[in-house]
């Protein structure tokens, strides 16, 4: 750092920096409203443009519905619409897994991570192809229920038609805003302004976040406006984008900050200065303190001013958790090797979202976790479709503590790869939901991994018989304390039974979609029994749940918190007022399609339990 400017105190230095970001961020919305303005009144008029529904779905991160099935899954959101603009729920419709915070607030949540961008708060996303390349002059999402959820639109270079690989693969951000709360439920067609960019694409990609949602949102279909040819831009145009080029604070605000960071990594060239002004006199653990409240692109930017605080940037210490999924667009093979020797200590890793499209290889996966994984406890890889066995091999050889695991939509491991995660003997928490593990790797799994606490099944289409799978949960698992079940489609109340009688510790569980469950056989009240410290139960679109299924809820499982019997038709207004007397701590009541329960009950309902949030849904 130059001797004729003195070091900056950490208050001035930071209080330059959100200046310097405020100007610019104003300056770009500024300039960026004159692109598109100026951009669609230069466009040629021979330069037809074209409109395309969406001709496929080829990735998304969850849905509501079965894998089996059409019903609100994210495959009808190809093709035309099936619903607009008729509004209401309809099964027709795509729809994601969660809404509200709902999910956050039950036991199976897990902690957040620290360093995440405030402007990354995506969820969910879906990718979408369509049949020719353009440049995007619209997109429009058809939203037919609780609109809302959309928080950023992307496109990709790549063309997946294409019987070439890219050479190189380009995300650009079309249109992104923090979530918002949207007081209608109606159907709307959303038509965000969006940002001209400087490649044709027919890769369209959609992130939701649904926490500020009363229920799930339903998209129709998705729209994909563009012309053939590259627009012809104004003088004025170009300039601005010539500005725009070597400004970091663009990455950030897209949320793409990995753009140039492996430069960053390695580009420093640190002048030597006579002293390193007040930082001499902070204590190492106080500026370390300091540097923890910095995200990832901002650390490695810090790195560059001098060599104390490089050294600070680098240290091992930083990065004992690490949240790598904000960066997803960007991240490689190289990015991964320049935070090798840097992540040595994470505890905590995030890859979720990350590697796909050839950007993370199997080889560079593995180079880092054999000098990163001795010390990881906890790593989450939902929707990482470049993983496979070898992968899988390599976490269980060395990751030796991990306590934690997500696969969850990692749909494209072959059932084989799981077998290696029984070597994981420590294993408290594991997600698989929407993989294809088979039911001989599933108990093997269980029979090693005796100290698991949280399981996630849902969705697990290659499990033959989930009776058998529920017996050897509640034959080694004693531990657990939340189960998703979540559509799985024949377990039955001897099942029921293994498992009331050996997880007596259960907090949490989700048998939601199961169909042949049946309320006859007592299995709903069998649960309520021997589950006193039941927090969440779903038992979604089970027909049979009656009012004495609530009435042996009611006296035994008080502190329920959650509970959905949506569907059910033998459910009075009576028994859930008893429910509510009953479980103080009740939060959320989903009685949707509920026969007996009309609009009127959930009005007198609501006014005596102003506190409970009472869901009653409806088709027009």
């Amino acid at each position: 750092m130059s001797p004729v400017f003195p070091m900056l105190t950490v208050l001035t230095m930071f209080y330059y920096i959100c200046l310097r970001r405020r100007a610019r961020t104003a300056t770009r919305e500024m300039m960026n409203s004159h692109r598109t303005i100026e951009s669609n009144s230069r466009t040629s008029p021979l330069n037809a443009e074209v409109v395309q529904y969406a001709k496929e779905v080829v990735d998304f991160s969850s849905h509501y519905g079965s894998e089996n099935s059409m019903s609100y899954t994210m495959w009808n959101l190809a093709g035309v619409p099936n619903v607009f603009p008729s509004s209401g729920d309809f099964t027709q419709t795509a729809v994601f897994r969660t809404y509200g915070t709902w999910w956050d607030q039950c036991p199976s949540a897990s902690l957040p991570f620290k360093r995440t961008p405030p402007n990354f708060q995506s969820q969910d996303y879906v990718e979408l192809t369509f049949e020719q390349q353009v440049y995007p002059t619209a997109v429009h999402v058809l939203e037919t229920y609780h609109p809302g959820a959309v928080i950023r639109i992307l496109a990709c270079s790549a063309n997946p038609y294409s019987p070439n690989p890219p050479t190189e693969v380009r995300w650009e951000i079309l249109w992104s805003e923090r979530p918002t709360k949207l007081n209608a439920s109606q159907a709307r067609q959303f038509k965000p302004c969006i940002k001209q960019i400087n490649f044709p694409t027919n890769l369209i990609r959609l992130e939701v976040n649904s926490s500020l949602l009363d229920y799930y949102t339903e998209l129709d279909a998705v729209v994909l406006h563009g012309v053939k040819d590259k627009p012809v831009l104004s003088l004025k145009t170009s300039l601005i984008d010539m500005n725009d080029i070597d400004d970091d604070a663009y990455e950030e605000k897209d949320g793409c900050g990995m753009d140039n960071l492996n430069k960053k990594f390695s580009s420093a060239v640190l002048r030597e200065g006579p002293n390193n002004g007040y930082f001499d006199k902070l204590p190492y653990e106080l500026i370390q303190l300091i540097l923890n409240h910095l995200t990832l692109p901002d650390l490695c930017r810090l790195a560059q001013t001098c060599k104390l605080l490089s050294q600070h940037c680098c240290d091992p210490l930083q990065y004992i958790h690490l949240n790598l999924q904000p960066y997803w667009a960007k991240l490689d093979d190289t990015s991964l090797e320049f935070l090798q020797s840097r992540c040595t200590l994470v505890q905590w890793l995030n890859l979720s979202w990350t590697g796909n499209r050839g950007f993370i290889s199997v080889a560079g996966f593995s180079r880092f976790l054999k000098v990163c994984g001795s010390e990881l406890v906890r790593l989450e890889l939902s929707c990482s479709h470049f993983l496979n066995e070898t992968c899988l091999e390599v976490i269980s050889e060395m990751c030796p503590n991990l306590q934690a695991l997500n696969l969850s939509s990692c749909d494209k491991l072959p059932p084989q790869a799981f077998n290696h995660i029984a070597k994981l003997c420590s294993l408290k928490r594991l997600v698989l939901y929407r993989t294809k593990v088979e039911q001989t790797a599933l108990l093997s799994i269980l029979n090693f991994c005796s100290e698991l606490q949280h399981l996630s099944l849902g969705s697990c289409v290659m499990i033959e018989d989930y009776d058998v799978i529920a017996s050897m949960i509640g034959a080694k698992c004693k531990k657990l304390r939340t189960l998703d079940l979540w559509r799985c489609k024949n377990i039955t109340e001897n099942g029921i039974a293994e498992l009331a009688s050996g997880c007596p510790l259960l907090e949490e569980l989700d048998l939601g979609w199961c169909p042949t469950l049946q309320s006859s056989t007592g299995c709903f009240t069998r649960l309520a029994r021997q589950l006193p410290h039941l927090q969440k139960l779903f038992l979604t679109a089970n027909r049979s749940v009656c009012d004495t299924d609530i009435e042996e809820l009611a006296c035994n499982c008080t502190r329920l918190q959650q509970l959905d019997i949506l569907g059910t038709r033998m459910v009075s207004p009576a028994s859930l007022r008893k429910l509510l007397e009953s479980c103080k701590d009740l939060s959320l009541l989903d009685v949707s399609f509920c026969s007996q329960i009309d609009n009127r009950a959930v009005l007198e309902l609501n006014a005596s339990f102003p506190k409970v949030f009472i869901k009653k849904s409806f088709t027009q």
